[in-house]
């Protein structure tokens, strides 16, 4: 056992930790390489690795930096994990996306450890909502759009996290693609928001006013000890909080939110007026 697993006691861990300790996990797994062997040929316990890779133990950035050699990755892996690793912790960081924050690490790690998800996009549905060729629509791409799709899978019935989706009656009324893809879309939000799992809210047109209406939330819960995650994007960055203040904020914009908006039952109805509109100007 290295000296210093004897004397450094286990930390909660951070979202920023658990990010830099998955694109850690990654590069090893890309490498196919076996924990044993990595912290073995590093001199390392099995421990120590494992705490990195999960985000419950701090090193250096020479260390870090070591691992990643041993591992063999690419320069821009590389510049990409050292960035982070010199990052501070502050219970804030930013990721640049440019336009599609699918594929961000910190956003796809957390969406599928998370106990509940409650999110609100304005002007369209949700991403996790999406259908591909909504998404398609929106995005551009197929490849855009694949990781889009790839993002919902945490959304299974069985076991999957407790989902509540806001969505301003705007979203459903603003065509995407065309009438087609929006029958599409708005049929696959009813029956999803059948799932027991899955709540759908609408906010309608007639709600009054309040800030919260003109920005992108969502707030993650997790399983104790592990605090929330807040995060919001603005098109070409996401912003991720999980120190208390900035997770009471946006707690606060989601009770504004849910204030304004319609039962659940009655929000399945709305959505289902708005899905038969768009089939019959189809046929």
């Amino acid at each position: 056992m290295d000296t210093d697993e004897k004397t450094t006691p286990p930390r909660l861990s951070t979202a920023r930790s658990r990010e830099l300790g998955e694109e850690l996990r990654r590069i090893r797994h890309r490498a196919r390489l076996s924990s044993a062997v990595v912290a073995e040929s590093l001199g390392w316990s099995l421990g120590k690795l494992s705490k990195l890779e999960t985000g419950t133990r701090s090193t250096s950035p020479w260390e870090i930096a070591t691992l990643i050699g041993r591992c063999a990755a690419d320069k821009a892996i590389r510049d990409r994990i050292m960035t982070i690793a010199h990052e501070p912790d502050t219970g804030t960081f930013t990721r640049p996306h440019a336009g599609h924050p699918d594929t961000l690490t910190a956003l796809t790690l957390h969406e599928r450890t998370a106990a509940t998800i409650t999110t609100y996009e304005p002007l369209t549905v949700p991403a996790l909502a999406q259908t591909r060729t909504y998404a398609r629509a929106l995005i551009g791409g197929e490849d855009l759009a694949d990781a889009r799709i790839a993002r919902q899978e945490v959304l299974r019935p069985d076991g999957g996290p407790t989902t509540v989706f806001y969505i301003h009656e705007t979203a459903l009324r603003l065509v995407v693609g065309d009438r087609a893809v929006m029958r599409d879309q708005l049929l696959h939000l009813t029956l999803l928001a059948g799932q027991p799992n899955v709540t759908a809210h609408v906010i309608p047109l007639t709600a009054p006013a309040h800030p919260a209406l003109f920005h992108h939330t969502t707030l993650l819960t997790f399983e104790p000890p592990t605090r929330p995650l807040a995060y919001s994007e603005n098109g070409t960055t996401t912003v991720f909080h999980d120190n208390l203040a900035e997770v009471e904020h946006c707690r606060r914009r989601m009770r504004e939110l849910h204030a304004r908006t319609l039962p659940a039952a009655q929000s399945r109805e709305v959505i289902a007026h708005w899905a038969d509109a768009y089939d019959k100007r189809t046929r």
